[in-house]
């Protein structure tokens, strides 16, 4: 090979050697690395995140203040299955729970602290106190000062129906308009020819009380029931709690001489109730439900029945209650709620009210309200009505409810299924009551 050939051959390769420098692909590590900083820019892909369970969902709390065991042990109670269901605040759980004090009228700022106080809690969405004593309002009013968002709820409220209904979302109290008609009703279903009324004046000047007895003898009038009223000594007066029950106990058997055997009794005191039960066994004559009913409304005391082993256990109680009252000859002739309205108040109640905050029901929706009082008395039936006040108004955020009436020894009367006829629902205290 001559020089002159061997240059061309240099300057060829040289040649095709600069011409694959500048074609030869991109190296693969920059590719790889513009890969992984577009992936790690880009946002999660939503189809792949987990579905929201009970577990995983917003949190948000239920506050809950009832009376004490001694007070108020029904209502105690409901909060204890509520705590049961979903938790307490203290171990991560969903339900606060506080007890007002058992003298809350003399300790009443201590009472509206406490309900107050629950506005305090960043993840509260629901308050519900039951029951509603003196003060309530006031502590609705502090916490929609500060927390407006909080839905507010009462159970059996004590204050006037327009004090409350001026601060809570929604109140519940039992039907006394509804039940004026109803025990009347139904102690003529059971038999009764004579219909006794017991009370005292301090009473008789509620308008809640002083209305249903004017109820009660209206319909006695139309149903052709006798109506006799009875006055009894208060049990806050000087004779006190003992006093009052005593002349219950002599003068029970004198009634039932006096009116007869086909006779049913109603009282509006609690204290009385006892007392009642126990000479209306041994004596003749019907009762059909207490002013508040419930199984432990008077038949624990009066049949000496011991509940400890059942407590919270509504058809275990029912069960035992009712085999007390058939043993002692009463079967038939005796009535409760199977569930104590204390107990469902709270426990129903803070369950609409979960319900509210989780956006499946609206404060409006009374189905669902009365669904939430089902869930914890099954097999009973529940029924209610918005309250209308002395002025005809009807209060749209004040509900009365009531249970059907189950007759130990018998079963339930269907109660919630008999139509009040609309007259009644007018009828209002007269001044002289």
């Amino acid at each position: 090979m001559n020089k002159k050939n061997a240059i061309w051959i240099g300057v060829a390769v040289v040649l095709v050697l600069v011409l694959w420098a500048i074609n030869r692909p991109a190296p693969q590590t920059e590719v790889v690395e513009e890969v992984a900083v577009v992936t790690e820019e880009a946002p999660p892909k939503t189809e792949e995140a987990p579905p929201k369970t009970e577990e995983t969902a917003e949190t948000f709390h239920i506050g809950i203040v009832t009376g004490t065991v001694s007070q108020s042990e029904d209502d105690l109670r409901g909060a204890e299955e509520m705590i049961r269901l979903y938790g307490d605040v203290a171990a991560g759980g969903m339900v606060k729970h506080l007890t007002y004090p058992d003298n809350f009228m003399s300790e009443m700022e201590t009472t509206i602290s406490q309900i107050a106080s629950m506005a305090d809690d960043p993840l509260m969405k629901v308050v519900v106190v039951n029951q509603g004593i003196p003060g309530t309002a006031e502590g609705f009013r502090r916490i929609k000062e500060k927390r407006p968002d909080i839905i507010c709820l009462a159970g059996e409220a004590h204050e006037d129906p327009n004090v409350i209904a001026s601060v809570a979302d929604l109140t519940v109290n039992a039907d006394f308009v509804s039940r004026g008609y109803l025990i009347p009703h139904s102690a003529k279903e059971l038999g009764a020819k004579t219909f006794v009324h017991i009370s005292f004046p301090r009473h008789m000047s509620y308008e809640t009380l002083g209305r249903r007895r004017a109820i009660m003898e209206k319909a006695c009038e139309d149903l052709g029931v006798k109506f006799v009223f009875e006055t009894a000594p208060d049990p806050t007066s000087d004779v006190g709690v003992a006093g009052a029950q005593q002349f219950i106990l002599e003068k029970v058997p004198a009634w039932v001489e006096q009116y007869g055997q086909d006779t049913a009794f109603f009282c509006t005191n609690d204290a009385h109730t006892e007392p009642l039960l126990r000479q209306l066994a041994s004596s003749g004559g019907y009762f059909v439900e207490a002013d508040l009913p419930s199984p432990l409304m008077g038949y624990p005391g009066a049949f000496g029945i011991d509940l400890k082993d059942e407590s919270g256990d509504w058809p275990a109680i029912l069960k035992k209650v009712e085999d007390a009252v058939v043993a002692a000859g009463a079967g038939g002739r005796m009535g409760t709620w199977a569930y104590s309205l204390g107990f469902c108040h709270t426990a129903g109640l803070a369950e609409f009210g979960k319900l509210i905050a989780e956006g499946s029901a609206t404060l409006g929706d009374t189905d669902k309200l009365l669904e939430c009082y089902g869930k914890f008395s099954p097999g009973a039936k529940w029924n209610g009505n918005y309250y209308v006040d002395a002025a005809s108004t009807t209060m749209d955020n004040f509900f009365l409810v009531y249970q059907d009436t189950y007759i130990l020894g018998k079963g339930y009367l269907g109660v919630a299924d008999v139509e009040v006829p609309s007259t009644y629902l007018s009828i209002q205290m007269t001044p002289a009551e």
